[in-house]
């Protein structure tokens, strides 16, 4: 490993300065410590510095680049991918730089890198605010926000980016730098959608929005009807009103507290959350009934229980292998490609989702962030999961093939957080015309590539 051509007494050093905790191979934390949530990645770090605060980052930053390490950055530890992890390097951990703190009268709320979403779900709610995110607690906040930030606020106040309104950073020479509006600006811009590229975030501060009760939650219906559902849910959503988001779901449902004669079976769905006037409900949401569905339980809740209701069914280690598209238009030749694959759920923990990129989120233009599918109107995941290793094939052949099928339909490029290992070409399609500004920022920020596992953007430009 790396750490046997670096002088001993370097790496004693390195530990003594930090107030968090070095761990090396040996150390009995080790195995646990390079867990990440896609029990899929086994990557097997030199060393793991859990940072507690910036200073220890700082200092980590210092010491990989003296001593020529690569080195990987570690949030929430949720990344598709894996890449808060990486092999015979140093992972600067920040799992242990876990704040929040609310500003009711500034409307804002300022997280630490460490943070999930459940964090600022908790923090917030006893203020009647939030942040938009995604659709699970337990995702990290920093790679969800860097990478744009899809979720069931998207239609009513847009992305997870759209409500940063500044960041402190750790930049690849040591230095700590503030990005919002009008400091570093062109940082600020590339940081909002263009991943881990530019520097570590020690610190977001975002605009907080008005929730807390919410009506949402599934309605499912049996794979025999996902032709007529999927069908009529890819109009119905296009038109919804802003208050109203469903994304579409084709899944094996799990146990309790669903009825027990549904355990197992493989149904499609759709996933709701109403911001609107509670009042208005009934009459929006009465097309939804019209549909019949085969099992549904929305109705009134607090905001944080939607967002962790499915936290449960995917907790950290599970097997996972993703594949994902911007989606425009679902054909009726898309349709039937789902519904094929739907049938064929490899496991019950696999699934196919399409997120709507509707209202606010629609608003921004497409070089205002380096989010650069703006226009789409879906950004679809599929996920081949199990908790098996044995699984491992049989999960990630469904996935590519299911994949494979739908390409052909979708709109070019795909949203990074949902991307696993796949290159330069793809992370180009990505970005799209913003691609080449992301490059001009990188070189500024990080001509080195210090800052390389993740979904990278080099600064040579190359593919």
């Amino acid at each position: 490993m790396k750490t046997s051509v670096i002088n001993a007494t370097a790496i004693e050093e390195f530990k003594n300065r930090l107030r968090g905790e070095l761990i090396l191979p040996d150390d009995p934390g080790y195995d646990e410590a390079r867990k990440v949530y896609n029990g899929m990645i086994d990557k097997r770090p030199a060393m793991i510095a859990k940072c507690m605060d910036v200073t220890d980052i700082i200092t980590a930053v210092n010491f990989g680049h003296d001593n020529d390490l690569l080195v990987s950055v570690r949030g929430g530890g949720h990344n598709a991918g894996g890449l808060g992890i990486c092999d015979n390097g140093l992972v600067i951990d920040l799992s242990q730089i876990r704040y929040t703190y609310v500003d009711t009268k500034a409307k804002t709320i300022r997280v630490g890198p460490g943070c999930q979403w459940g964090d600022v779900d908790h923090a917030g709610h006893a203020y009647g605010l939030t942040v938009p995110a995604g659709i699970i607690s337990t995702t990290g906040v920093a790679g969800l926000t860097l990478g744009g930030g899809l979720g069931y606020l998207t239609p009513k106040y847009g992305l997870t980016i759209d409500n940063l309104i500044g960041a402190e950073l750790v930049l690849a020479d040591g230095t700590v730098v503030t990005a919002s509006a009008t400091e570093n600006e062109d940082l600020f811009w590339a940081i909002r959608g263009g991943g881990g590229n530019f520097g570590i975030v020690t610190s977001f501060l975002f605009k907080a929005n008005p929730v807390h009760t919410i009506i949402g939650g599934p309605t499912l219906w049996n794979m025999e009807h996902a032709e007529k559902i999927l069908k009529w849910y890819r109009s119905f959503i296009l038109e919804s009103p802003d208050e109203l988001y469903g994304f579409f779901a084709l899944l094996t449902v799990p146990g309790p507290p669903f009825p027990e004669e549904l355990h197992g079976r493989k149904m499609c769905g759709v996933i709701w959350n109403y911001t609107g006037d509670p009042e208005k409900f009934d009459e929006i949401f009465k097309p939804v009934l019209e549909m019949k569905p085969d099992f549904e339980y929305v109705g009134p809740m607090p905001f944080p229980a939607l967002n962790s209701m499915f936290d449960q069914y995917y907790p950290s280690g599970l097997q996972w292998y993703w594949r994902a598209d911007f989606i425009n238009e679902i054909p009726d030749e898309a349709v039937a490609e789902h519904v094929k694959f739907g049938e064929n759920l490899p496991t019950p923990h696999s699934t196919m989702h399409l997120y709507p990129i509707t209202g606010a989120a629609q608003k921004v233009s497409n070089d205002e962030t380096p989010w650069a599918y703006r226009s789409a109107n879906w950004s679809q995941v599929i996920v081949g999961v199990d908790p098996d290793p044995a699984n491992k094939k049989k999960i990630t052949r469904w996935t590519k093939d299911y994949y494979d099928a739908i390409h052909p339909y979708s709109a070019g490029g795909a949203y990074v957080n949902f991307m696993m290992e796949e290159g330069q070409v793809r992370v180009k399609a990505s970005y799209g015309r913003n691609f080449d500004r992301l490059v001009e920022i990188k070189r500024k920020y990080d001509p080195d590539n210090f800052f390389r596992v993740n979904q990278n953007i080099n600064p040579n430009g190359s593919n």
